[in-house]
């Protein structure tokens, strides 16, 4: 008999994903579970880090929704996975982008994580790039210059190593991704 992955885990030396995240919690204030002990304000404290893993952990969760939704997955199976309607998975987690006043932009869409990054090089030869994301799409805005854009998985200190080279971040990125784009000194290939 095959076992499950709910096997697996029970099995496992990994800690419960619980104690893995507490762990990480403590590790953003070493002297923490020490004050607990004795100090009521330490409790303040726990609560402030806990808010701020519960806000990390909503945005991940949005940016998973958001990748599944770019990989082609239905409302209605993510809707299933977090045990809501389809509606109910739309409404909370459905697209929207922020937008410029004045600024030229266009959808490009529709994109998946399969195809996305060709459809951004292709796009940012003809002097647009993205300034917001979201299932199926990038809004995108027109500029005179070329444009490259790079998507990381779970990126760390790389972007402030290629943010000091031109780099910059668009959007809050979206579980497991982060994206960025870099204006070229070339002029934007304008389309017939």
């Amino acid at each position: 008999m095959e076992s499950t992955s709910k096997d697996r885990e029970s099995t496992s030396v990994v800690p419960p994903l619980a104690e893995r995240l507490t762990a990480a919690m403590l590790e953003e204030d070493p002297h923490l579970a020490t004050r607990l002990e004795h100090d009521p304000v330490a409790y303040l404290d726990l609560i402030r880090l806990v808010a701020r893993a519960e806000a990390e952990a909503a945005n991940a969760l949005k940016g998973a929704v958001l990748g599944a939704r770019s990989a082609g997955n239905t409302w209605e199976a993510i809707g299933q996975v977090l045990g809501m309607s389809r509606q109910a998975a739309q409404q909370r987690f459905g697209e929207g982008g922020p937008t410029r006043q004045g600024a030229e932009t266009r959808l490009l869409r529709p994109v998946s994580a399969f195809n996305e990054m060709a459809a951004l090089a292709e796009a940012g030869r003809a002097g647009w790039h993205s300034v917001g994301y979201g299932p199926l799409f990038h809004l995108l805005e027109r500029s005179d210059k070329q444009w490259e854009h790079l998507r990381l998985l779970m990126p760390g200190r790389e972007v402030e190593e290629l943010a000091k080279r031109g780099w910059q971040r668009i959007g809050e990125g979206w579980f497991p991704w982060t994206y960025l784009k870099r204006q070229l000194d070339e002029p934007a290939e304008y389309e017939a």
